[in-house]
C-alpha cells in the first residue's frame, strides 16, 4: 500500500475533506494514517495514542463519512467519554468536522438537569456523545432510545477504568444492539483495557503508534529540586515575571488546596489574569475558564489532574507541574498540554524530597531521564516549616514501607530491627 501523505488519500467525502483543510490539518499524522482505513473498511479497532497525536479525527473522520447525513430521529453512533470536559471537548471537535453536513451531535453529561438534553434527543440526533452515568440515566427513563444504534466508541478508555466505569459500561453493552461496529482508544493499554476490549470487541486490529506513555517528543522538560511549598511559590513567581516567553501557561496541582493557594498569588501578585479549575467549581465555570484559555485572554490557567485531559489549546508555551502527580501516566498527559499540533513547548516539574520518589517512578515509565537543572540563584529558599519536613518524613517512610513491607520506618527504634 503506498503511503497516505494527505487527507485527500483517503476514501472521504468533499464535506468532510473541506472541514479537514478549514481547520488547517495539511498531513494525516501516524494513528490517522493506520485508523483510518481500517475503520472505513469496517474494521473493530483499539487505537492506543497519546493525548495530542490526533486520535480524535482518527475516529471521527470514518465515523462521520459512514453515517454522512441526518437521518431519523434516533441515534446510530454512541461515543462514551469519561468526563464532562471530554464529552464537550469531542461535541465541539465533531461539529467542525461535520460543519459542512447536517448531521445533528449531542453531548450528554452529568452536573446539570437533564430536561434539554431530552428535547434535543426528541427533536432527533445521529451522534450521541456521553459520559457512562448520564447515558444510562436517560436510558433507564425511557428518553434514549437505542435501537439504531450502529457504532460505539470508547474514548479515554484507561480513565474509564480507573474512574471505576466498568460496572456501567457493561449495563450500556447490554442494551445498545449487538451488531454494531465498536472501536476502542486509549493513550495506554494496562491490563484492565485489554480484559474490558476482550468483552466486547470481536477480532479488533490493535494500532499502536508510540511505544506505551511516550512525552510527546516536541515537549522539552526540566526539572528543579525545591525544598518546600514556600520556595515552590517564589518559583512560580520568578518565571512568571517573564510575560513575553511565559505567554500561555498551564499550572497542574495535585490538590484543590494548592490550586487555589496558587491562583491567589498569582491574583495577589497581578501576574495573571488567571483562573482556576477543579472539581469543585461548578460546570459552566470550568468550561468558560478552558474557553478564555484557548482564546487567549487568559494568560495562566491552574487545574488539578482532573481536567488535565479534557484542555485541547494550541500555542500552550508551558505547562509547569507544581506538584508532583500520583498517578504515573498524568505527567504523559499533563507535558501533552504543551507541544500539542506539532508545536513547541516546555514542561516545568517542581520537585520536593517526598516527590523524588514519584519521578523515579514517573521516569520508568515513559523510558527516560527528565532533566535537571539549577535552581536559578535569584529564588529564595525559605526554611521548610517543621510541619511540612514531618509531614515529607511520614510520606517517604510510606513509600519505602511499599517498597519494603518489612522497613519499620525513620521514627522507629533502629534497636529493635533484626539483624541482617
Amino acid at each position: 500500500m503506498s503511503a497516505i501523505t494527505s487527507f485527500e488519500d483517503f476514501n472521504l467525502n468533499r464535506q468532510l475533506l473541506n472541514a479537514v483543510s478549514d481547520l488547517g490539518f495539511s498531513e494525516p499524522t501516524e494513528i490517522q494514517q493506520k485508523c483510518i482505513p481500517l475503520i472505513l473498511g469496517g474494521q473493530e479497532v483499539i487505537g492506543i495514542a497519546q493525548t495530542g497525536t490526533g486520535k480524535t479525527a482518527a475516529y471521527l473522520l470514518p465515523l462521520l463519512m459512514k453515517i454522512k447525513y441526518a437521518q431519523g430521529t434516533e441515534p446510530r453512533a454512541l461515543i462514551l467519554a469519561p468526563t464532562k470536559e471530554l464529552t464537550i471537548q469531542l461535541a465541539e471537535h465533531a461539529a467542525l468536522l461535520a460543519k459542512y453536513t447536517d448531521l445533528r451531535i449531542l453531548p450528554l453529561y452529568g452536573g446539570i438537569g437533564p430536561k434539554t438534553q431530552i428535547e434535543k434527543i426528541k427533536a432527533g440526533v445521529d451522534i450521541i456523545i456521553a459520559t457512562p452515568g448520564r447515558f444510562m440515566e436517560l436510558y433507564l427513563r425511557n428518553d434514549l432510545p437505542t435501537k439504531q444504534i450502529k457504532f460505539m466508541v470508547l474514548d479515554e478508555a484507561d480513565r474509564m477504568m480507573d474512574m471505576g466505569f466498568m460496572p456501567q459500561l457493561r449495563k450500556i453493552l447490554e442494551v445498545i444492539p449487538r451488531k454494531r461496529q465498536n472501536l476502542l482508544f486509549s493513550a495506554t493499554f494496562p491490563e484492565k483495557v485489554d480484559r474490558l476490549s476482550s468483552e466486547f470487541l470481536e477480532f479488533p486490529t490493535k494500532v499502536e503508534v508510540t511505544p506505551q506513555a511516550t512525552t510527546a517528543k516536541q515537549v522539552e522538560q526540566e526539572l528543579y529540586e525545591v525544598p518546600n511549598l514556600k520556595t515552590k511559590i517564589n518559583f512560580i513567581e520568578h518565571l512568571l515575571q517573564d510575560k513575553e516567553t511565559f505567554n500561555r501557561v498551564i499550572i497542574f496541582t495535585r490538590t484543590k488546596e494548592h490550586a487555589d493557594n496558587v491562583f491567589s498569588f498569582i491574583e495577589r501578585k497581578g501576574l495573571g489574569p488567571a483562573k482556576v479549575i477543579h472539581s469543585n467549581k461548578g460546570q459552566n465555570t470550568r468550561i468558560n475558564a478552558v474557553n478564555e484559555f484557548k482564546e487567549g485572554n487568559l494568560r495562566i490557567l491552574v487545574s488539578t489532574d482532573v481536567t488535565a485531559r479534557g484542555i485541547d489549546v494550541v500555542k500552550v508555551s508551558h505547562v509547569i507541574n507544581f506538584d508532583v502527580p500520583v498517578l504515573y501516566v498524568d505527567y504523559v498527559h499533563r507535558i501533552g498540554r504543551t507541544g500539542r499540533a506539532f508545536q513547541e513547548g516546555k514542561a516545568i516539574t517542581l520537585v520536593n524530597m517526598a516527590e523524588e520518589y514519584h519521578i523515579e517512578k514517573i521516569e520508568e515509565i515513559i523510558r527516560e531521564k527528565i532533566p535537571r537543572k539549577i535552581l536559578p540563584g535569584e529564588i529564595f529558599i525559605e526554611k521548610t516549616p517543621f510541619e511540612e519536613k514531618q509531614d515529607m518524613k511520614r510520606e517517604i517512610d510510606n513509600q519505602r514501607k511499599r517498597e519494603d513491607p518489612t522497613f519499620k520506618g525513620a521514627f522507629h527504634d533502629k534497636k529493635n530491627l533484626p539483624k541482617s
